[in-house]
């Protein structure tokens, strides 16, 4: 039976005009929005203004705890110094007159001193003229000696002050000691606290502003992506946390401009490598079903609607298998493999295609076994992919190679599948995109043959599923090659994403 031949866009038979199929895109699920209730202290505004103000609190409390031990310390050291200036002037005014026994001048100084809040002692001779003073403080003053402490007088403590005057006389003022003060300075401290506390929620209020405000043209921003703007960007601005959120929000802008991009592309050229094999089946349908083809010429008509429905039956089975590549139940079957006799396959099924068209086949490998650990069912696809890829392009004459060797000297290096041919090649920068879903079919588009761009990167796909790697290069037939390095570990076969 003759091999059937498949038409291109040129020969496809009857004209038939027919639309491009529908690609139906995957139905996302909605976004949730927002919630339209926020709870108290939801929001950056609250929690910035209750983070200052407890600052401010603390810084108030903590001040408190450190300043009032000194403000207390500070007033009775004041008082001190008040009363030894007063003990200083009452010795002065008493020195020549306390051997002469009470005077009037020390019942007026004494009672000046009392409408002071100071009490007044008279030592005379080492003696006091009456009881209260600790015995210590007398006898300090008769020994000569000046005094300034705290003690008891009269069952409470006082400040004292003693000047000592010649032959055993002398002075003793006592005060006593100022009750309340913690409670007045501490009644003093509503005063800051409430500055303070005013002072953070004016700037939890001004921070949260500041910082608020970024956030919230970020979500504008990300709400515009997921509403379909691609050209949205985020104005890039101090601090650095939020000129890193800007940076990733329009990198994200950019990737996502760009893979819809080629999503659309990829799209356009699946959608025209579909209707080309509909557009040679709908066009022989029309005309068998209006009987404009001969009886002979029936068995070639429906062959060629065979072929071309093989074309179209490819094409789905190549967007199914690019579809589930990545998911976790895509089938792999890996186990020990000969690359040498997959060549051998290869070769029955391959050598009869090439020289139908004029192209050398030509396998090289080695003796022994070339063993690896993979699918032979999914290498042998890749190969497949491969070699027809080669054969589109290579013209009548040139050589097509098929070389498989191992990738190293021991068993446990793996083996090499290489793909060479004798056809236009790639430039440099054809290499660098070769993997990518339809990036060289819109490159070659109308240049020469091309396939629909899916099968490098459904190859490229397999070989990373596989554990192996692929890279494609220059051949030294003067063409494309593709060189296919498989593991010989069973662990490096990634069996799941």
């Amino acid at each position: 039976m003759p091999e059937p031949v498949v038409p291109g866009d040129a020969d496809a038979g009857p004209p038939a005009h027919v639309e491009p199929p529908t690609v139906a895109l995957p139905v996302l699920s909605p976004t949730p929005s927002a919630p339209a209730r926020r709870g108290f202290g939801r929001t950056l505004t609250v929690r910035a203004v209750l983070v200052t103000c407890a600052v401010a609190l603390v810084a108030v409390l903590v001040t408190a705890i450190v300043a009032v031990p000194l403000a207390v310390r500070g007033a009775e050291r004041r008082d001190q110094e008040a009363l030894a200036a007063q003990a200083r002037l009452a010795a002065e005014v008493l020195r020549t007159r306390l051997d002469r026994g009470r005077t009037a001048d020390e019942e007026r100084l004494i009672r000046q001193l009392r409408a002071l809040g100071i009490d007044a002692f008279l030592i005379r001779a080492g003696a006091a003229d009456r009881p209260g003073l600790p015995p210590r403080v007398v006898q300090r003053i008769g020994e000569g000696r000046n005094v300034s402490a705290r003690r008891v007088v009269g069952g409470r403590r006082a400040l004292i002050e003693g000047r000592a005057l010649p032959n055993g006389n002398g002075v003793v003022l006592s005060r006593p000691l100022t009750t309340g003060l913690w409670g007045q300075v501490l009644r003093g401290l509503w005063v800051p606290l409430l500055a303070g506390l005013a002072a953070g929620v004016v700037a939890g209020l001004l921070l949260a502003r500041r910082l608020a405000r970024p956030i919230r043209t970020a979500a504008t921003a990300a709400a515009r992506l997921r509403a379909g703007d691609r050209a949205v960007r985020v104005p890039v601005e101090p601090p650095d946390e939020v000129a890193d959120l800007a940076y990733a929000l329009n990198g994200l802008a950019a990737a996502l401009a760009t893979s819809e991009g080629r999503q659309r592309e990829f799209l356009l050229s699946v959608s025209h490598e579909l209707r080309t094999p509909l557009t040679a089946i709908r066009g022989y349908a029309e005309a068998l079903a209006d009987g404009v083809i001969e009886p002979g010429e029936v068995a070639g008509t429906g062959r060629t609607m065979l072929a071309e429905a093989e074309h179209l039956d490819r094409l789905v089975r190549d967007l199914l298998a690019l579809a589930r590549l990545e998911a976790a139940d895509f089938p792999l079957e890996p186990a020990p493999v000969d690359l040498g006799r997959l060549a051998a396959d290869a070769e029955r099924t391959w050598a009869a295609r090439c020289a139908a068209v004029g192209v050398v086949f030509r396998v090289e490998k080695p003796d022994s076994p070339v063993p690896a650990y993979t699918d032979p069912g999914r290498i042998r696809q890749v190969v497949d992919g491969l070699l027809e890829n080669a054969l589109r392009v290579v013209p009548p004459g040139a050589p097509v190679v098929l070389a498989v060797r191992p990738a190293g000297p021991e068993p446990a290096s793996g083996g090499v599948v290489e793909v060479r041919d004798g056809g236009p090649g790639f430039t440099d920068d054809d290499l660098a995109v070769a993997f990518e879903r339809g990036a060289l079919h819109e490159r070659y588009r109308g240049v020469r043959k091309v396939g629909s761009g899916l099968g490098l990167a459904l190859a490229a796909g397999l070989v990373r599923r596989l554990g192996g790697e692929i890279v494609a290069g220059h051949a030294p037939e003067g063409g494309a090659s593709f060189t296919v390095r498989l593991p010989a570990d069973p662990y490096l076969i990634r069996t799941s994403v």
